[in-house]
Parts: structure tokens; C-alpha cells; sequence
């Protein structure tokens, strides 16, 4: 990687980090100081905690347009303070109502597809999916921190704080937008990152991208409605003080890193991709009813971890699938409405968990969500067996048009290729290739 690159990948996963730990934090905190607020009904606490789902998913293709027509950067900078905004909002909230204003507002500033845009103009093409990997990382991180550190800043200084520092993120993020991430030498459209409209209605088409996409919506769905009431079976029912539940969440995901290690490794070495995609299924619905059922900390620690191994599991797999089924050069396209899925999955938790807390049957809350991931295990299971298939990119440049026909053609017939794309308008080539796939024969063509 060039240094521009490394300072591209390092400021890019930074600047999704500080925002997805401001988003995160409240999540296993909210429902238990949701009361402070005036007008706080059941249903109003789980759509404080999901309305940042609508307003991302909503936004964030219109952000990735407005960022090939004004500037990645400039609207970048505009989502930080749109989100610096809502979080200054629902820190000087006093209702429920403007702590849902300023949730939303912190969705609205919807960056994701920007920074991405962003990303690949700041890579090469044969660099741009370790960047991105890269960036993933970041996300599954702060996450987990944010699980972690929320309790604890909730239960020393208070919800609004959380807030705040929030805002301070945001802050950070421009700063570091503005002085640490590269000015790109040019911009484009790239069809491995963005999505295109004109694509759009072939990847609807495709029954098993559909397969993900209610994937990802059921996960988060699942996720968010889980967390408006599982702080209270802490708090309520095993009687864990506010300030202790870190000491839960803490060694929970580390446990659970652990035991999603042995499901990569028979994916990746033995092939197992369906049987491990459906064993993460599994194991988020087993959570779920073990949740609703038991009657002890003990259980309900394990029942978490299992959960987490699960979740974290399925995803990192996720994006992988969608990545290896999608056409080469409509990747952008299929993760974007991927994404948008999961949003909108995350903001149906919110509201579907404020349901289950107004019923105030924490069993009956869990065994409905168990029964959705159940109907999400039958559909997964009649997919098809997926290829385990890796995406390459590669620059044509330097070659004219015959030169390029006759890359497509020789391209093609290389042992692993299993897709070759080629658009006139940007002389880069989408591959398909298998995980073993011997690159010295493409290198070959390349350099003729």
C-alpha cells in the first residue's frame, strides 16, 4: 500500500469507528434511563433506539449522489455536523420526543456510501478491497467497544453525556477528514463501491441477493429489538446494577471472538459455507429461546454468548455472500441496498421491541423473536450451495480498445476465472476468482 493509501484506510475505519460508537453506545443503556425523559411510553423507547435506521437507510444513497456532484468531502463534513447536530439535540433533551428528533437527525447524516466513494478513490483497483476490509474491521470493533463502554459511561455520568461526547466524535471525525485523510487527485464513479440505478432492477432479479438482504434485515431486526429489553432482564430480573452490566457485555464478547474462530476456520478450509451460514441461524435462535427461558444469570450469560457467536458469525458472512454472489461489476450496487436492508432492519427492531416492552413479557418477547429468526432459517436453507468466490479488480488503462477485447477473451479462459466485466467508460476490469486462484496468468496478460 502506498502511504496515501495507508493514511486513507487508517483515517476512513476511523472516522466509521467514531461514528458507529456514537450510535452504538446507547444501545444497551437507553431502555433503562428512557424513563428520565417526559412523555417516555414503551413504544416511544424502542423508536428512539431504531430511528436512526429509517433516517440512514432513507439517506444514505441520496449522500452517496450529492458526493459524485459536490465533493466527497464536502458532504461528508455536512453528514458529521448533521450528526454532530442530533447528537447535540438528544443530549439537551428533555421529552422522549426530542431525543427521537435527535436520533433521527444523527441517521440523516448517512456518510456510509460517501466514505466508500471516498475510499475507492483514494485506492488502486488491485488494493481496494484490503482498504475495505479494513474499514469492516473498524466497525465490528467499535461495536463491541461501545457495548462495553456505554454502560459505563451511562451509569457514571448519565445518559446526556453519552451525547455529548458523541457530538465530540463527529467533531473529530471532520478533523479528520479535513487533515489527515488525502485530497483524491480525481473523482469517479466506481461500480465495485456504488451503487448504480441502472443496475438496480438486475440484482432485485436475483432471488438469493434477496435470500441476504432478509438476512441482514432479520439480524438487525433481532439485534435492536433484543437490546430495548434485555438491560432490563439484567437490571429487573437478575437485579445487576446499571454500573455492573459492562462486567457482562465485556467478557461476553471476548468469549464469543473465541468461539466464532472454529466456524471461519471449517468455512474457509473445508469449504462448509452453507452448513456454517445456517449453523450462525441456529445459534442466534437457540440464544433467543434460551433467553426466554431462563432462570438464572448462568444461563442467561451463556445464552448471550452463544448469541454474540452467532451474530458476529453471520455478520461478517453476510456482506462476504453478497460480495460472492452479486455480478463483479454490480458489487456497489447489491451492498448498497444490502445496507439500506439492514438500516431499515435496525429501525423495525427499535419499533418491535418497544412492543415487546409494553407487553412487559420478557419470555413471550424472546420466543417472538426466535420465531422470526426460525422463519429466516427455512428460507436460508433452500439456498443454494454459494461458490466461495473472491472479487479482483484490475486496471485496463494502459490498453486500447483490441487489447482490451482480447484481456476479456484470454481473461476468461484462466483456471479460477469465473466472471470477466469490462465497462468501455472507466477501462477497469471485474473479475470473479476463486480463493486458490493462481494470479500469474493475469499478471501475464497484463503486462503484454
Amino acid at each position: 500500500m502506498l502511504i496515501t493509501e495507508k493514511r486513507a484506510a487508517f483515517s476512513l475505519s476511523l472516522v466509521y469507528a467514531f461514528r458507529m460508537l456514537g450510535l452504538f453506545m446507547i444501545l444497551p443503556v437507553f431502555s433503562l434511563y428512557a424513563d428520565d425523559f417526559a412523555g417516555t411510553t414503551p413504544l416511544l423507547t424502542g423508536l428512539a433506539i431504531g430511528i436512526y435506521g429509517l433516517t440512514q437507510g432513507l439517506f444514505q444513497l441520496p449522500f452517496g449522489f450529492l458526493s459524485d456532484r459536490f465533493g466527497r468531502k464536502r458532504v461528508i463534513v455536512a453528514g458529521l455536523l448533521i450528526f454532530c447536530l442530533g447528537s447535540i439535540v438528544a443530549a439537551e433533551a428533555d421529552s422522549i420526543y426530542q431525543v427521537i428528533a435527535g436520533r433521527a437527525l444523527q441517521g440523516l447524516g448517512a456518510i456510509a456510501a460517501a466514505l466508500m466513494a471516498l475510499a475507492a478513490d483514494l485506492t488502486r483497483e488491485e488494493i481496494r478491497l484490503r482498504v475495505m476490509a479494513i474499514i469492516g474491521m473498524s466497525i465490528g470493533a467499535s461495536f463491541m467497544i461501545s457495548m462495553v463502554v456505554g454502560p459505563v459511561l451511562a451509569a457514571r455520568y448519565g445518559l446526556p453525556v453519552i451525547f455529548w461526547i458523541t457530538a465530540g466524535l463527529a467533531l473529530a471525525g471532520i478533523a479528520v477528514i479535513i487533515f489527515i485523510t488525502p485530497q483524491p487527485q480525481s473523482q469517479a464513479f466506481h461500480r465495485d463501491t456504488q451503487l448504480s440505478m441502472a443496475d438496480v432492477g438486475q440484482i432485485l432479479k436475483n432471488i438469493e441477493l434477496q435470500r441476504l438482504d432478509l438476512g441482514i434485515f432479520v439480524l438487525h431486526l433481532v439485534l435492536s429489538a433484543t437490546f430495548v429489553i434485555f438491560p432490563l432482564v439484567l437490571r429487573d430480573g437478575l437485579l445487576i446494577d446499571e454500573a455492573l452490566h459492562w462486567k457482562t457485555y465485556l467478557p461476553v464478547f471476548a468469549l464469543s471472538v473465541l468461539g466464532m474462530v472454529p466456524l471461519i476456520i471449517i468455512t474457509e478450509k473445508f469449504r462448509k459455507l452453507k452448513s456454517m451460514f445456517l449453523l450462525g441461524i441456529a445459534m442466534v435462535l437457540l440464544a433467543e429461546v434460551g433467553l426466554a427461558l431462563a432462570t438464572g444469570y448462568d444461563t442467561v450469560f451463556l445464552m448471550l454468548v452463544v448469541f454474540f457467536i452467532g451474530f458476529n458469525f453471520l455478520e461478517a458472512s453476510l456482506p462476504s455472500l453478497v460480495a460472492s454472489i452479486a455480478p463483479a461489476a454490480m458489487k456497489g450496487t447489491a451492498m448498497g441496498l444490502f445496507s439500506s436492508a439492514q438500516f431499515f432492519g435496525a429501525f423495525s427492531g427499535g419499533v418491535v421491541g418497544g412492543v415487546l416492552l409494553a407487553s412487559q413479557n420478557y419470555t413471550n418477547g424472546f420466543l417472538i423473536l426466535a420465531g422470526l429468526v426460525l422463519v429466516w432459517l427455512l428460507i436460508a436453507a433452500a439456498m443454494k450451495q454459494p461458490k466461495l468466490l473472491e472479487s479482483k479488480i484490475v486496471s485496463l488503462k494502459n490498453m486500447g480498445e483490441e487489447s482490451v477485447k482480447l484481456f476479456v477473451k484470454q481473461a476468461s479462459l484462466i483456471k479460477g476465472v469465473h466472471e470477466v466485466s469490462v465497462y468501455p467508460d472507466d477501462r477497469v476490469a471485474y473479475l470473479k476468482v476463486e480463493k486458490a486462484f493462481d494470479e500469474q496468468p493475469l499478471n501475464a496478460l497484463l503486462v503484454k
